[in-house]
């Protein structure tokens, strides 16, 4: 059976159940039962190969209670990102490559008809009105979906996956993103309560290396998470609030921003604020934060380097405070901000950490930086492989109260 007979059998069949089951009175497992005995007895006379067979009966039941061909995409655990341009251009992201799938939708109608299911399920709502919408999974997965006329090739659906499993500082170890020395001491910084900043490119692993990270904060302290879509995956924090931003209604109120909940969790006696991503006018308010006691916040945005990320937050402050000058804005991040990790996505396609570096002061209009450690590629590199590690260099770690403070003493 070609691709076009198969998409031809599943929307006859799909309307053939629709049309002679009664879908309201069947639970999900005897819609399925259902829906296989249908196509076996449609299949018969006909050759189908097993797997094309279980594809169809997965493409219809998902049509109906799930999200289509999605569904068997969604559940590929070796696809890390789905990128949906219109319904007949479907790309996958596996092992480092993108990939186009000889797979599409059966119309432009079925795909709006599983995006209005994805974003009705946390909640959200998108259409002409508001055509942009960030939305999430029940997994936890990132969603993104941009509708027409602002999408001109069709309804546009982009998901990031995220492992079941959370990640730990120990599978970064094994990946080889850091080494264990450098765990520890990480977890140091983090436990001390120094405020720290992660950057990188699209790609590059920011959440993911947040997430690991966040598994150092202490397990008796209160954490407020704030994000667009939820998707930190914060384990063994019983006082932990997670807060999520919400899009504006059809009639353009109701919108709940980044910056509104950083303001609300200030309220809320947090030890600890960790802010999925800044983009925006919020960064004023977490600098803000960091600044008045909720030391040990973490947070994250796209940069592609160090210095790069310091120039972004001064034009994301100016977002939220135009009339700030300069000057006071960059005395508020060197105080604000201990230590910034780069994470970087190389030419090989592996992810690695960079540089760790430490902001330690302002002085004739320059936010001063003291890199810890640097990524040096060794002898064994080449164009298509990346062989290297993070290196420490000769400068000590010169901000050391927070060490102390916590006990740790000033080795670093």
């Amino acid at each position: 059976m070609t691709l076009e007979q198969e998409q031809d059998f599943v929307s006859e069949t799909k309307s053939y159940i629709m049309n002679y089951l009664p879908l309201n009175q069947l639970s999900d497992e005897e819609l399925e039962v259902q829906i296989e005995q249908v196509i076996t007895e449609r299949l018969s006379g006909k050759y189908c190969s097993i797997e094309q067979k279980l594809s169809i009966v997965e493409q219809v039941y998902g049509s109906i209670r799930g999200f289509g061909i999605l569904d068997s995409i969604i559940k590929n655990e070796s696809v890390t990102e789905i990128m949906i341009n219109g319904p007949e251009n479907i790309f996958i992201e596996k092992n480092g490559s993108l990939l186009r799938l000889n797979k599409r939708f059966e119309s432009q109608r079925s795909l709006e008809d599983v995006i209005q299911r994805i974003v009705g399920l946390a909640g959200r709502e998108v259409n002409q009105a508001n055509p942009i919408c960030d939305t999430r999974l029940p997994d936890g997965s990132r969603v993104n979906v941009v509708l027409p006329p602002v999408a001109l090739c069709g309804p546009t659906l982009t998901i990031r996956k995220f492992s079941k499993d959370p990640m730990t500082i120990q599978k970064l170890i094994k990946y080889g993103s850091i080494t264990q020395e450098i765990a520890d001491k990480l977890e140091r910084l983090v436990k001390a309560k120094y405020n720290i900043f992660i950057c990188g490119g699209t790609g590059s692993g920011k959440t993911t290396f947040l997430n690991a990270l966040s598994n150092y904060i202490p397990k008796d302290e209160r954490v407020i998470t704030i994000e667009d879509s939820a998707e930190l995956q914060i384990k063994g924090v019983d006082n932990l609030v997670s807060l999520e931003t919400r899009n504006a209604n059809a009639s353009g109120t109701g919108e709940i921003t980044i910056r509104d909940l950083i303001k609300s969790s200030l309220r809320m006696r947090p030890e600890r604020i960790v802010v999925g991503e800044v983009r925006g006018g919020e960064a004023l308010d977490m600098l803000q934060a960091m600044n008045t006691g909720h030391d040990g916040s973490l947070s994250t945005g796209h940069a592609n380097s160090t210095n790069d990320m310091l120039s972004r937050l001064e034009t994301m402050v100016l977002q939220g405070a135009a009339g700030l000058p300069l000057e006071a804005i960059r005395q508020q991040i060197a105080s604000a901000v201990d230590i910034i990790i780069h994470l970087s996505r190389l030419r090989d396609k592996s992810r690695k950490t960079m540089e760790i570096t430490e902001v330690v002061g302002y002085k004739d209009g320059m936010i001063l930086l003291n890199p810890l450690y640097v990524f040096r590629e060794d002898e064994y590199t080449t164009l298509e492989k990346v062989s290297g590690s993070l290196q420490r260099t000769e400068n000590p770690l010169k901000n050391i109260l927070k060490l102390q403070m916590s006990g740790f003493g000033t080795e670093f």
